[in-house]
């Protein structure tokens, strides 16, 4: 079905075309129409299915002429209030509608200029939001859509109570579209109190991963980590790859490395500066940088087309952060590969992301590569054929004290 057939004005569907879309994928296909007819929405759709443009399509449709600020967008970090205001632009370009990110880490006189300038959409951030509220530099009087993108991760770094009390400044007659990865109680919570009679979508196992991505594990030592990464990347054919660290220290650490082998590198923390951060972006999107090396604030906050890699150099702290590292790839209809480095005394955290995911991740060895310590290996297996040609391993039956060890739920 064609996004022609969902009602979309001719201005937007030009802008659709634009962008290269073809057929509206699943998400889009079912909360788009709802939200044109003016109903709120609460969906939840994993990662890398095309929430951005299911929301934008019928804010701009709403609005259709250049007015006081009457959309707002919230988005808990700033890479994706700068990613979907860019969304928004690119399919507004044969329209005149004005949209402006607003966000911490920054400057405020830009943000200002362009608020005087007249603005219709303002996608922000809920800490800057705040100031502006404050100082009465944005009201909220007009605002006739308020969509809350993403909020599981609002609630992961704290922005519920922000939230909220910005939602209490809204207008109470609005249509509120609420989007999220998943749906913990405390987000089921606030969206029964911040929607009215909303159309209720999910696509997907908010648990699974993405069927375009094919992943799998490497057991490794701690010692032979850094060679195991710049083995894979040498032995994958990859475009641009981004590798997950745990900390920021570490990713630092992890990037310098890689610059000595040679592979133009680029770091996304909370501690870069926000010129350093969008310049990264920037350059990992333009192919300066073929890697990037970030810990998990990028996990939600990285859109790049075309990402053929993620490797997960750290294994995550919390199961769902998993599903979010691996959706970095596989985007939209694209395909691809993520692997996850294991070390032997995590397999608690291993035991807590496949039980979270509901499968087995496939093990992996390297042809010609050893992933052992000197003090021999991690543990016997037998292989079988596996991912782009490598090889995958089934563990040997556990005895009963490792199962129990292994199975005890992470937390």
């Amino acid at each position: 079905m064609p996004f022609s057939t969902l009602g979309l004005t001719k201005p937007l569907l030009n802008g659709v075309q634009s962008m290269g879309y073809v057929d509206p994928s699943p998400i889009q296909l079912r909360a788009i129409p709802p939200a044109l007819a003016g109903r709120d929405v609460i969906a939840s759709a994993q990662t890398g299915t095309g929430k951005t443009a299911a929301f934008a399509l019928p804010v701009l449709q709403r609005l259709e002429r250049h007015g006081a600020c009457r959309c707002l967008i919230l988005e808990p970090t700033r890479e994706l209030a700068m990613q979907v205001e860019t969304s928004l632009r690119d399919l507004a370009r044969y329209t005149d509608m004005r949209t402006l990110s607003v966000f911490g880490g920054v400057g405020y006189g830009p943000q200002r200029t362009a608020l005087k300038s007249g603005v219709d959409i303002i996608v922000a951030t809920p800490g800057r939001l705040e100031d502006y509220l404050q100082s009465r530099e944005i009201r909220l009087n007009d605002i006739e859509v308020l969509v809350l993108d993403e909020v599981d991760r609002m609630l992961d770094v704290g922005f519920l109570p922000a939230v909220r009390r910005i939602i209490a400044k809204c207008p109470k007659e609005r249509q509120t579209l609420f989007f999220s990865a998943t749906l913990p109680p405390e987000i089921t919570e606030l969206a029964a109190w911040a929607l009215q009679d909303p159309e209720r979508i999910e696509i997907g196992a908010s648990h699974s991963v993405v069927e375009t991505v094919t992943h799998g594990l490497y057991m490794v030592a701690a010692e032979r980590k850094f060679d195991l990464l710049v083995a894979v990347l040498k032995k994958v054919d990859f475009q641009s790859a981004i590798v997950f660290a745990r900390t920021k220290h570490g990713a630092d650490k992890i990037a310098k490395k890689l610059r000595n082998t040679n592979h133009s590198v680029a770091v996304l923390h909370a501690n870069r500066s926000q010129n350093q951060r969008i310049e990264a972006l920037a350059g990992f999107k333009s192919g300066k940088y073929e890697v990037m090396v970030a810990t998990d604030i990028a996990a939600r906050g990285i859109d790049v087309a075309g990402v053929s890699h993620v490797i997960n150099y750290d294994i995550p702290q919390h199961p769902e952060d998993y599903v979010h590292r691996i959706g970095r790839t596989g985007r939209a209809t694209a395909t691809g590969d993520a692997f996850t480095f294991v070390m032997p005394d995590e397999g608690k955290k291993l035991a807590g992301i496949e039980r979270f995911i509901g499968q087995q991740i496939p093990r992996l060895t390297l042809e010609g590569f050893v992933t052992t310590a000197r003090k021999g290996p991690i543990h016997d297996r037998t292989q079988e054929p596996g991912l782009s040609g490598e090889k995958r391993f089934r563990p040997q039956r556990p005895n009963r004290r490792h199962r129990e060890a292994g199975g005890s739920r992470h937390r």
